[in-house]
């Protein structure tokens, strides 16, 4: 903890109640402060006590002034009886996945939610899952794989190109992209999001930043991937501002990496200790936006999903770099996250968990599977699934399933049908692992507009 030699009695003798401020204190001033002179700190810790809520919104003070100023006891919250209002769109969802909606309608937070067409079940939320509450943020509700998110390059090379010189496609995505947790790239660029101060301000992220420098324009593994493909604009849209036609495009899938993952976990289980809940509803756990750790929560989320967009910006840059060519369009979006939002007049924080966000007028990217279409989409803002979409065709079959239902002969059989190449994958992504996309698509028709697909040509995925 370095060589501060600060004890409780010290700060008891500054004039701090004998109770949880002094531990909080101790703890913060030692984590942040272990190679500051005693008397420094000493004022520091004075000049809190004096005037705690000056403090209240500082990220590396604010938890000893909150101490100060709120000695509630952690009080066990208790579900509403009624469900807050919600619409479930599209009829292939499980009944799991539906009482995991349930459950959450009922946290007295809640103000609304929805279940894309694409819902099958997950961790608190089900995946497809849309909740909005009053002042708070649920950390599971936002996903373990924070600001996992779709990003399209259109290029303005010839989509023959991706037959006549598939090779070349091909080792570029074997050379110049990197999966799983132990890969990582040779040679790094300065990216400005390592210069913002976010990173020395919160504990955790200073201890993750090393991770992130190294994992930066990798993927995660799972369903994450990089693929070639054929995008076709069937609909203009100046947001966009390409004719209609055929265009080579890169698509990539992946989130906020080991960041991510550990401020997800790290804030699920102080969320969980800060807001006991009935054994039903404890990974609903949330905090609280007017407290400290709310504020460090979202602070850390908000890094996390502007890492997971540099990811992106990162594996693109290098690919085309690889293969030539100009980028003339991108499309991109998160789909798990939280936002402030103003629904029905008022602010609340909607989370979608593997849903894409769909305000009017919003592009966005809905892909299938590794040898079904994707969808661009255009969102309609329908305030009935609290403008959002489903986030890709969601899954039939759990990964365990998978595993004893298909071989890789199956997968080959399809990929050879569908004329696409896997480099990596496995059973568990098996293109029969997924819904129908086409389904999926026509039980949101009150959601999104499609303005172009994207067909897969050359996947790469975690081995």
């Amino acid at each position: 903890m370095g060589n501060l030699k600060l004890k409780g009695k010290d700060i008891l003798k500054l004039g701090y109640p004998n109770n949880q401020s002094i531990n909080v204190a101790l703890e913060v001033m030692k984590r942040n402060f272990a190679t500051k002179n005693i008397h420094h700190v000493k004022s520091i810790l004075k000049e809190i006590l004096v005037n705690p809520e000056n403090f209240e919104k500082d990220l590396t003070f604010g938890q000893i002034a909150e101490t100060l100023l709120s000695s509630k006891k952690t009080e066990k919250r208790m579900l509403n009886s009624q469900r807050a209002s919600f619409q479930i769109f599209g009829n292939n969802i499980s009944e799991e996945a539906k009482n995991q909606l349930y459950t959450a309608l009922k946290l007295p937070i809640s103000t609304q939610g929805a279940l894309m067409p694409d819902a099958h079940s997950g961790y608190g939320l089900p995946i497809g899952g849309v909740l909005a509450v009053e002042n708070a943020v649920i950390p599971y509700g936002v996903g373990m794989d924070i600001g996992c998110r779709m990003s399209l390059s259109i290029l303005d090379t010839p989509v023959s190109y991706l037959n006549g010189a598939r090779d070349k496609y091909e080792k570029a995505l074997a050379e110049h992209t990197k999966f799983g947790m132990y890969e990582t790239h040779k040679s790094h660029i300065d990216h400005e999001i390592f210069d913002r101060d976010t990173f020395d301000l919160i504990p955790i992220l200073r201890r993750l930043k090393g991770k992130a420098i190294k994992q930066m324009g990798s993927s995660g593994g799972g369903n994450h991937f990089v693929e070639f493909g054929e995008v076709e604009i069937t609909e203009e849209d100046e947001q966009i501002g390409l004719p209609k036609g055929k265009y080579l495009g890169i698509l990539s899938h992946s989130g906020s990496r080991g960041l991510g993952a550990e401020i997800a976990q790290y804030y699920s289980r102080v969320a969980t200790e800060q807001c006991p809940l009935p054994r039903e509803a404890q990974q609903f756990a949330w905090l609280d936006l007017s407290t400290h750790l709310g504020l460090e929560y979202w602070t850390a989320m908000n890094l996390a999903g502007d890492y997971a967009s540099a990811c992106h910006d990162d594996i693109h840059r290098r690919l085309v770099k690889a293969v030539g060519g100009r980028v003339k369009a991108r499309i991109e979006n998160h789909h798990n996250f939280a936002w402030k939002e103003i629904h029905n007049g008022k602010e609340v924080i909607v989370h979608r968990k593997g849903a894409t966000p769909a305000h009017e007028n919003e592009l966005g990217m809905i892909p299938g599977s590794m040898t079904e279409k994707g969808f661009i989409v255009r969102g309609k803002g329908n305030p009935d699934s609290l403008k959002s979409a489903s986030h890709g065709a969601g899954r039939a079959h759990s990964r365990g399933e998978c595993r004893s239902l298909f071989t890789q002969n199956d997968i080959k059989k399809e990929l050879k049908l569908k004329n696409v190449t896997l480099m990596g994958g496995n059973t568990e992504e098996a293109p029969m692992a997924y819904k129908n996309i086409h389904e999926v698509m026509n039980a949101q028709s009150e959601l999104v507009d499609i303005l172009g697909t994207f067909q897969p040509r050359i996947v790469r995925m975690d081995r």
